[in-house]
């Protein structure tokens, strides 16, 4: 730290393209919060493709978070796990810089993070993602707000689709072009994400708007993916039908913005990873994203040259199951469930029996959450590693929280990766007694990825070789639970089953099934 970095009074400039910002000094990094990337996507601009920021006249301060995007708050359940800060206003697209030198010169490398959360919640604010230590070791880091539910996910015939993806794609270019004033190099972006954020990542990474602007990904606990159309445009219906209105962009931009949120937050109380139904997602609208994220991705279409580090933790569904006592509710309704993990997932009845085949001992709950887990993240991502051309590096996060029930569950390694893990937000999800040596050596693993492209464990091939963080020292293992992921590979797939007459019928009894669990579950919810 300099003389003058020392002296609070101090405070970093940069130049982007639309006017000055300045910043502060916190712990020997520089800091700049709540930059616009984008103007307010509000008023004629609701619903519409983000439009470049008003440029500003002077030096604008940048010492706070911006506004969060509208969101309702997580429910009771998950709010004791997850925390997400709500920051009022419709200056939203914004975007925040952590850095050690605001230097043009420096030519550092940059992380720039897209957070999760359903694409419906989270924020750049969540302390958690703080990137103070990515800074400290030589890493400029960027995190970004986003249009989220509705606003940035509905589909409707008379607005573009994504244009919370299409925030996203704004906020690359504008780091692209302007991260060099502060010590970033334009030519070594890497892109992070986790859950929805890694989805969004992998979206963009098979983007044509997006080919060249990034050099490295990394992909936390979500693979790319299309949503499907028509379960976009139920949740769209749904809210429609609640507010009586058509289900319109112009229709929902006359809508009170908290009546809206009320009733979207309803219109999805049952929509979950597990139990799937109509959510919003990420759809192929024949422009930004032509076509499916993954199959482009594996067809070498898209991406070629840029390093992935790919991941998940190893019990994912704990976090959507534990809050609110639904994992042992789960594991009452025993059959029952299973046939709904084969409609979510759809197969037959290879798949469930082969997963009880391997772990005789486990309750309908965990083969359920084990089933969902690996359909939705690490089959797509072994398939991914296996089929594309470019180096790809793969982890699981295996630590258990200090937290009764959780496990390795979804979203615990965050404060890993940001070495953020003293925060009290981290220890919502993780407990006290988080191993310091693992944080910094899951930390470290992202700094030399982001700086060469290398974590620092073997790349992918055909030993299939996976970086543990667990308890103790990490290790590399070679096919750790690839049985599993052989019976996706030889099971047929069954089509998502419609509405029939017969009750009988497999097809009907699977929707039934999922129709039964989803009302049981919201039963114990509400």
């Amino acid at each position: 730290m300099t003389a003058d970095q020392a002296n609070p009074e101090f405070r970093p400039e940069a130049t982007t393209p639309y006017g000055a910002v300045r910043g502060r000094y916190e712990h020997g990094v520089a800091v700049f919060r709540g930059i616009p990337y984008a103007a307010p996507p509000f008023g004629p601009r609701r619903f519409r493709p983000p439009q470049p920021p008003e440029p500003w006249d002077g030096v604008r301060d940048a010492g706070a978070f911006g506004p969060t995007a509208p969101k309702p708050p997580y429910s009771e359940a998950f709010a004791q796990y997850l925390s997400d800060p709500d920051i009022p206003g419709d200056d939203c697209l914004n975007l925040n810089i952590w850095t050690p030198a605001p230097d043009p010169g420096a030519r550092l490398p940059v992380l720039l993070w897209l957070h999760g959360g359903a694409l419906t919640r989270g924020s750049s604010a969540v302390p958690v993602y703080g990137g103070a230590s990515f800074a400290r070791d030589g890493v400029v880091c960027v995190s970004v707000n986003y249009r989220l539910g509705v606003e940035g996910y509905g589909l409707f015939p008379d607005a573009p689709p994504n244009p919370g993806l299409r925030d996203q794609l704004a906020a690359l270019h504008w780091v692209h072009d302007a991260i060099g004033a502060f010590g970033g190099d334009p030519d070594r972006i890497t892109l992070c994400g986790q859950s929805a954020g890694a989805i969004s990542a992998g979206a963009l990474l098979a983007a044509p708007a997006a080919q060249g602007l990034v050099r490295r990904a990394v992909l936390q606990s979500g693979p790319p993916e299309a949503s499907d159309r028509e379960k976009v445009r139920r949740m769209v219906r749904r809210m429609a039908g609640r507010l009586k209105i058509p289900a319109t962009a112009e229709a929902f931009a006359a809508v009170d913005r908290d009546l809206l949120l009320r009733t979207q937050a309803e219109a999805g109380r049952l929509s979950s990873p597990v139990l799937g139904g109509p959510a919003f997602g990420i759809v192929v609208d024949g422009d930004l994203v032509p076509r499916d994220p993954l199959q482009a991705l594996i067809d070498g279409d898209a991406a070629q040259g840029v390093d992935l580090l790919m991941g998940w933790t190893r019990d994912e569904y704990r976090l959507w199951l534990v809050p609110g006592g639904l994992l042992e509710r789960v594991d009452r309704l025993g059959p029952v469930a299973l046939a709904g993990a084969m409609a979510r997932c759809h197969t037959g009845h290879e798949v469930p029996r082969g997963y009880r085949a391997l772990h005789p001992d486990a309750g309908a709950a965990e083969t359920v959450g084990q089933m969902v887990t690996d359909h939705l993240l690490r089959v797509p991502l072994h398939r991914l590693a296996d089929a594309r051309p470019g180096t790809s590096h793969l982890y699981e996060f295996a630590w258990p929280s200090r937290l009764p029930g959780l496990g390795a569950c979804h979203a615990l390694e965050l404060g890993f990766v940001f070495d953020t893990g003293d925060v009290p937000e981290s220890k919502k999800l993780a407990g006290e007694g988080a191993p310091r040596d693992l944080c910094e050596a899951m930390h470290t693993a992202w700094v030399r990825f982001a700086a060469t492209g290398n974590p620092g464990w073997q790349a992918w091939d055909a030993s299939h070789p996976v970086r543990i963080f667990g308890d103790g020292d990490p290790y590399t293992a070679y096919g750790p639970r690839d049985a599993e992921i052989n019976l996706w590979s030889t099971a047929p797939t069954v089509p998502e089953p419609t509405p029939a007459p017969d009750i009988r019928a497999p097809g009907a009894e699977w929707a039934a099934a999922v129709r039964r669990l989803r009302r049981s579950v919201g039963t114990r919810r509400r």
